[in-house]
């Protein structure tokens, strides 16, 4: 059955549909907005695997160029992996929609998000947010929405809904906002350093958008929505579970109290395999259950000891932060490179610096873009005690670099001021808690290390948040442990000044607006503690660049020399490049990057191309070498490709009847330009530069 509905969200018509296309999937929408369309489809597998104890969700969010009249590039014409663009798309669907499916249901799910259309104006990835909530509200697979995404950007102070790709480079702020009626469940973005409060209110803001499109969702679903199927959660065998609680409470919460994550993890899989082998002759083959309800155990207890007690695993209070340490230099070859160590976690931040050549290209459906700062994120099994095959990035591990990446990027130097393509790569040494906010601050101490003259260092901090009933804790700079039994992983970056990165996923039904704010003022309390131990280990960036990194000077020529540089079929800049070895970036606006490892080399390429974009002036006097002898007079080439006449009456103070008795070709000669008419032509004087001619004259 066919059903559109609508509402006006920015300025803009938003409209949602089902029935006209994907009929068999158990759930489709699609949800247009501008000229950007996007189709979500659901699907389930309804058999549960046996012993299944985890949802198998899966998202995909694919751009097809179709969408935006384009064909692929590359060989096979088509559309191949997912690019980093699609992936952190496929994050921000799979997010807010994954905590609200009910506790128990394992039938396996997958979402697809397809571009079909592509506004040039319009971001998609919100509108793929919507669409996942809407086909899963009009399937029969039970979830307990309906949210909506929209994003928020800030222009001159004001606020705007879904803004345009030109309206978020103005901007000051780009939040994505997942929500349902009453609550936030998730949070993306970044800011240009805004104040804590300006979040707050911008949350709010999105919120009265996000009502308005769960009002054509509820619509949507009354219309056309199946009835939710009935699933079977396994019975739980109280009597298993009251003797697990007799057996391993007692010590379950003294190990729970071992500072150290590896000595804490031995300990519990020893009571464990103990539980195991006193309960299994009386529960036979109930293996599973037992495991199960021995984490259930371990959630409860860690829980009930933050709530009641005001006391964590390692024994901080909510608020306290682990011992930092900052460690800079500390690999002599690379151009910049800091340790960064919070309690167990640990990350290697090198800063590589290159020229505009290494600049990323990006061939996206918005056309060819270049990125000249990166930052890569590797989460190597080993930093969590673990062995694994290593198979490229992951998606967490792409999705934790670009929050990272957007937390730096607001404070990087801009292009005329440092024109160096950036390269930062964190390595995760060990890992207890939030190793993508360690990446933050390792990346502020490793580019400030590396002579990078960033405006500011930038620090990060992940939050938790243990809620029972009315019963709230939100927990500073927290463990792998207490986010995994936690309500809520919150990371917040920013400067002394304000936030540059955020990301907030919620595990329940969403927070309010109020324990939002209460944790943003938290994380900035932690922020400045932070700080305070960064610009201990470096305050601000070093000097000078590494002696390792390549010499980066722009000069200026009128951009009609261009070609003289250039020459033709480029001979000449390849002449340059051969002979100095330098890296020579012509832009066209008659900028030119020289860039060397080598001093020397950098200097000479760079009077190579002076000397080839030179223009004679008037009343300077310049070491010229003769090209040609005639009767009245010599012509002098005093700059590359630049001669004039010095005519005969021009030679010497004396009468000179022959020019040859002056002059002969190949001599180098000093002369004064006189005069250049209107045509070009130069006039030049051998007998004004006689004399004694300060050598800072000479050209």
């Amino acid at each position: 059955m066919f059903k559109k509905v609508e509402t006006e969200i920015g300025g803009r018509l938003f409209s949602i549909e089902t029935g006209h296309m994907a009929k068999q999937a158990h759930g489709a929408a699609i949800v247009r907005y501008g000229d950007s369309m996007v189709l979500v489809t659901v699907v389930t597998r309804k058999n549960t695997k046996e012993g299944m104890d985890y949802f198998p969700l899966t998202v995909d969010y694919q751009e097809k160029t179709f969408s935006a009249g384009k064909i692929p590039g590359g060989f096979f014409k088509r559309e191949g992996k997912s690019s980093e663009k699609e992936i952190i798309a496929s994050r921000c669907i799979d997010r807010p929609v994954r905590p609200l499916f009910p506790e128990g249901f394992f039938d396996e799910v997958q979402i697809i998000a397809t571009l079909l259309s592509a506004d040039p104006e319009i971001e998609t990835d919100t509108l793929a947010i919507t669409g996942a909530s809407a086909a899963l509200e009009i399937s029969d697979i039970p979830f307990q929405g309906p949210i909506a995404g929209v994003r928020v950007g800030r222009v001159d102070g004001n606020f705007i809904c879904n803004p345009t790709f030109q309206q978020m480079k103005q901007g000051d702020l780009e939040l994505i906002v997942a929500g349902s009626r009453d609550a936030v469940v998730m949070v993306e973005g970044s800011a240009k350093e805004l104040p804590e409060e300006t979040f707050v209110e911008a949350i709010e803001f999105a919120h009265q958008a996000i009502r308005k499109i769960l009002d054509i969702q509820d619509e949507l679903k009354t219309a056309v929505g199946k009835p939710k199927r009935v699933f079977s959660v396994p019975e739980i065998n109280e009597a298993l579970v009251l003797k697990i609680k007799e057996t391993a409470s007692a010590k379950i919460k003294e190990a729970v109290q071992i500072p150290q994550k590896l000595d804490r993890y031995k300990r519990l899989d020893e009571i464990d395999e103990e539980v195991k082998a006193a309960l299994l002759p009386e529960f036979e083959g109930e293996e599973k259950s037992i495991g199960d309800s021995l984490w259930k155990l371990k959630k409860e207890i860690i829980r009930k000891m933050v709530i009641e007690e005001k006391r964590r695993l390692d024994g901080r209070s909510t608020t306290d932060i682990r011992p930092i340490s900052c460690e800079v230099s500390v690999l002599p070859r690379t151009h910049g490179s800091a340790l960064f160590t919070r309690g167990e976690t640990q990350v290697l931040v090198t800063t590589t610096l290159g020229t505009s050549d290494d600049e990323q290209r990006l061939d996206s459906l918005i056309g060819e873009t270049f990125k000249r700062f990166m930052l890569h994120y590797n989460f190597p099994p080993f930093s969590v005690g673990e062995v694994k095959f290593l198979r490229g990035p992951s998606r967490r591990d792409i999705g934790h670099g670009n929050l990272a990446e957007r937390s730096i990027i607001p404070v990087l130097p801009q292009d005329n001021e440092f024109p160096y393509t950036i390269r930062i790569v964190s390595e995760v040494l060990e890992s207890n808690g939030s190793s993508s906010m360690a990446t933050v601050c390792g990346s502020s101490l490793a580019l400030m290390d590396g002579g990078v003259p960033i405006k500011t260092p930038v620090a990060g901090i992940a939050l938790g948040l243990i809620k029972e009933g009315n019963e709230v804790a939100i927990l500073s700079d927290i463990l792998g442990d207490e986010d995994h039994i936690g309500d809520m992983d919150f990371k917040v970056a920013g400067t002394r000044k304000g936030i540059t990165g955020f990301q907030m996923d919620v595990k329940i039904k969403g927070i309010t607006s109020d324990i939002l704010g209460k944790a943003l003022y938290q994380a900035r309390e932690g922020r400045l503690f932070i700080l305070d131990k960064m610009e201990a280990g470096i305050s601000q960036p070093r000097p000078d660049i590494s002696p390792y990194a390549p010499r980066i000077q722009t000069i200026r020529i009128p951009q009609e020399k261009i070609k003289d540089v250039i020459g033709p079929g480029g001979k000449v800049i390849r002449g340059i490049v051969e002979q100095t070895g330098a890296k020579i970036d012509i832009e066209d606006s008659g900028e030119i990057h020289v860039a060397s490892a080598n001093v020397d080399s950098l200097n000479k390429a760079i009077k190579l191309i002076q000397d080839l974009t030179r223009s004679a002036e008037p009343g300077e006097i310049y070491m010229g070498k003769v090209k040609k002898i005639t009767d009245f007079g010599a012509f002098v080439e005093i700059l590359p490709g630049t001669d004039g006449l010095v005519h005969i009456s021009q030679l010497d103070h004396s009468r000179v009847q022959n020019v040859r008795d002056i002059l002969n070709e190949g001599d180098e000669v000093l002369v004064k330009v006189l005069d250049i008419d209107r045509t070009g032509k130069i006039r030049l004087s051998r007998k004004e530069a006689l004399g004694d001619v300060p050598k800072d004259r000479i050209k």
